[in-house]
């Protein structure tokens, strides 16, 4: 028993509310992070979040083999791992043959879930998120997701998701595709809240996880995101804090309430303001 509760999704899928994030800047050492993950798994941390960008997925296949190894948990199955697709490999062609490389530096099988990590595409070669004006190219919704869904029905991903989606670019995907995304990984804190995304999706049947949930009141803001109803992947390389997040699931609602309340008023009065990352409008407007 880990004390983390599971949210059940529309796709049938059942993931962790409270998941461990990997991304760090700037990017930790290799050695950092492995610690990190199995200090998390030993905590009773079963959701892992990591991507090609973070460069943490080959920490976090070291951590995961070395769990197994001194029995922290008895197999991989008893792990949520979700890794994603960056923009260079955005590419009906470089879908596949990214995820066999992600699966790769993880060694692992197969994931559980996949994501898009964002809805914009660049000319293939290093991955980075710095790009020039002339790196940027069309983003083709449908054959990418396309080749999405193969990776889906070849049995190595259990669940294909996105990213960091608005509402229209949701549209158009899911005008093209026959298979819906499980999940939209999106910024989300009480003062950046996504209320109208996160009505589309409930809509759609699409879950919303927050990375970033933090800003704010800490613990408190996490407590909010789980009143939400959504899952989040915090990320924190403190043993502490990391304890101290995976309070916020077992903790009853009543003994927060009058804190809770104080803070929601708090939020409420300073209205959204604009998130960390500032998303060009020709990318995913």
């Amino acid at each position: 028993m880990t004390g983390i509760p599971d949210i059940e999704l529309s796709s049938g899928c059942r993931i962790p509310v409270l998941g461990m994030g990997t991304a760090s800047g700037p990017i930790a050492p290799p050695e950092v992070v492995a610690s990190v993950v199995i200090d998390a798994i030993k905590l009773g941390y079963r959701h892992l979040d990591t991507a090609s960008f973070y460069q943490s997925e080959g920490p976090v296949g070291r951590a995961i083999s070395e769990a197994v190894r001194r029995g922290l948990i008895t197999s991989r199955s008893e792990l949520h791992v979700t890794s994603k697709l960056w923009c260079t490999d955005a590419h009906h062609d470089l879908v596949l043959p990214a995820l066999h490389k992600t699966l790769k530096t993880l060694g692992l099988g197969y994931l559980d879930l996949y994501l898009i990590h964002m809805p914009g595409r660049l000319k293939h070669g290093e991955i980075t998120f710095a790009c020039k004006q002339e790196d940027l190219l069309p983003f083709d919704i449908r054959t990418t997701w396309e080749a999405m869904e193969k990776c889906q029905r070849l049995g190595l991903v259990k669940f294909i998701c996105v990213s960091n989606f608005s509402s229209k670019k949701l549209s158009e995907l899911l005008s093209h595709g026959t298979i819906s995304p499980a999940v939209n990984q999106v910024e989300m804190r009480p003062y950046w809240q996504q209320k109208e995304l996160r009505d589309f999706c409930a809509k759609n049947g699409i879950h919303v996880s927050a990375y970033s949930p933090l800003g704010g009141k800490g613990t408190i803001s996490l407590r909010w995101a789980f009143e939400q109803g959504v899952s989040f992947v915090p990320k924190s390389f403190n043993k502490g804090r990391m304890k101290e997040n995976m309070e916020i699931c077992r903790r009853s609602v009543a003994s927060h309430k009058e804190r809770y309340s104080q803070v929601s008023m708090w939020f409420h009065l300073m209205g959204n303001t604009k998130p960390w990352l500032n998303y060009g409008t020709e990318i995913i407007s």
